[in-house]
């Protein structure tokens, strides 16, 4: 009995054995599944972009000088016309004043002119008619006639006078104005470069020094990001696209092409771009953004709703992918028909059917047609 007990032992543990090394390990696997959706085919920037504002003025006053009054701070908004920087101008607000009192002086001094021609002309239509009537000799009335005339001039010149005094006004004015900077449009402040007390110049030519106040109009931006030359060649104008926000993780916002840079960019040799504007569709989206954010496009070339597809991280070499058979638990291999493509999913017009299972997971060792393999949660 001892000796059944035995052998009976021996051979269990012998079947054992035998199911532990012969029985195959199944692989874990990662399945997706095959459904209908919407399949969008794009491009996208080779690069980061970045989010630019409509307007950006660097200003700086026309002339240089020291800096009286800076009237705004870095965060501050602005309306257009609002004064932001005045310089020292107390020389340029006397030569106005000074021009103001000659034009002024002028002006009297024409209106003095004037009325004594008007006189000398009402004489000297006196004496025509005196003359005419044998009354008066024609040497005075040459005499009235000349002092007439002489008179008139000089009341031009003295109106002359005038319109040079109000130039000179003008001029004051122009020289005033250069000493004052001004907000061209409504916006925000984003930089200001010195501090009251300390001078300022304009830049030279060809030597670009910092600007006194960095005005950006925040109420409209876009992005500017660098696209392939290969796929840029099928981008227009006026294509819908999306736009994400390195700081804004997780969102997707509606861009728009607005403008394709006419030329190539070739100063990295392998990788040669063109600059992509992509503007954004709501206008409201913009508020919560700052020029200067790092952002990325991805434009919409082609697109189709309610098509079969696949994910696109299943796919092997010449449009292969491997289905999960649930029956046996082993994989097969399927040739697609592929159609629109992007990073998320592919269309597919044969070789899977809606609900199918497909391997994501196609890295992984032993991961080939005919293997068997359980699926990862």
């Amino acid at each position: 009995m001892r000796r059944l007990l035995l052998l009976a032992v021996l051979v269990a543990v012998a079947a054992l054995l035998l199911w532990r090394f012969t029985r195959v390990e199944r692989i874990p696997v990662l399945l997706g599944t095959v459904d209908r959706g919407l399949v969008e085919q794009s491009v996208a920037n080779t690069r980061a972009g970045t989010v630019n504002a409509c307007r950006r003025a660097k200003l700086a006053p026309p002339a240089g000088g020291q800096i009286a009054a800076l009237r705004v701070h870095e965060g501050d908004r602005v309306k257009a016309g609002q004064v932001l920087l005045e310089l020292w101008n107390e020389d340029s607000a006397a030569q106005m004043r000074v021009a103001q009192e000659q034009a002024r002086s002028a002006a009297l001094r024409a209106d003095e002119a004037c009325g004594r021609a008007d006189v000398a002309e009402r004489d000297a239509e006196r004496a025509r008619k005196l003359n005419r009537d044998g009354l008066l000799p024609d040497d005075q009335f040459d005499r009235a006639a000349s002092n007439a005339k002489t008179l008139r001039s000089a009341c031009q010149a003295a109106r002359a006078d005038v319109t040079q005094g109000n130039a000179r006004i003008e001029l004051a004015r122009a020289n005033l104005t250069r000493t004052v900077l001004r907000a061209p449009f409504d916006g925000v402040v984003a930089n200001v470069t010195g501090e009251t007390g300390e001078f300022t110049t304009p830049s030279p030519p060809g030597i670009p020094t910092p600007p006194a106040i960095d005005l950006i109009d925040d109420h409209c931006l876009y992005v500017t990001a660098p696209i392939d030359e290969v796929d840029v060649a099928r981008v227009r104008v006026g294509q819908r696209g999306y736009i994400t926000i390195d700081a804004i993780p997780g969102k997707k916002f509606e861009g728009r092409v607005r403008r394709i840079a006419p030329y190539v960019v070739d100063l990295e040799k392998q990788a040669r771009t063109a600059d992509v504007e992509v503007e954004f569709v709501n206008p409201e989206d913009g508020k919560a953004l700052l020029a200067g954010y790092s952002a990325d496009v991805e434009i919409i070339l082609d697109s189709r709703a309610g098509v079969v597809r696949v994910p696109t991280q299943a796919l092997l070499e010449n449009q292969r992918v491997l289905v999960f058979e649930p029956k046996n638990g082993t994989l097969a291999e399927r040739k697609l028909e592929a159609g629109l493509a992007n990073w998320e999913f592919t269309e597919v017009r044969s070789g899977v059917a809606q609900g199918d299972r497909v391997v994501l997971s196609v890295e992984r060792e032993g991961v080939v047609a005919g293997a068997k393999v359980v699926p990862e949660k």
